[in-house]
């Protein structure tokens, strides 16, 4: 399988990395998902945030998705699995669709747990805004 290579700030990719070696992490075992996510920060481009490119879903991005099977929108934000909480839009970066859109770009459609998305708008990135992840 041909692995993308994401782009991911310095902070983000050190809060993942240790996301993955966590005991949680651990607990939930070796799926698809989590596989693929640790092979993108394996061959990720590891930047300053200032050098986020704005159209690229990071960490506490919110992003309008358009499920193309039932031709809806969702708007999510990407957030660790602590922060994760459905009925308030926030995803974890550890669900299928968590991993699928992190650190892809509006116009990319990903496939998720059993459908799929086209990314259709950033409408926050914590880089664009200044804020930057520690």
């Amino acid at each position: 399988m041909n692995q993308k290579r994401i782009v991911i700030s310095k902070s983000d990719h050190r809060k993942l990395s240790l996301l993955l070696q966590s005991e949680f992490t651990q607990a939930i075992g070796n799926n698809p998902y989590i596989s693929r996510l640790r092979g993108e920060l394996y061959n990720a481009d590891i930047v300053e945030p200032d050098f986020i490119p704005p159209d690229i879903v990071t960490m506490n991005s919110q992003v309008k998705l358009i499920d193309q099977d039932l031709n809806e929108d969702e708007i999510y934000t990407l957030v660790y699995p602590d922060e994760a909480n459905i009925n308030d839009g926030k995803l974890s970066i550890l669900t299928p669709i968590g991993t699928a859109i992190f650190g892809c770009r509006i116009g990319d459609e990903v496939s998720g747990y059993a459908s799929q998305m086209l990314i259709k708008e950033i409408i926050y990135q914590p880089q664009r805004s200044g804020i930057m992840s520690s």
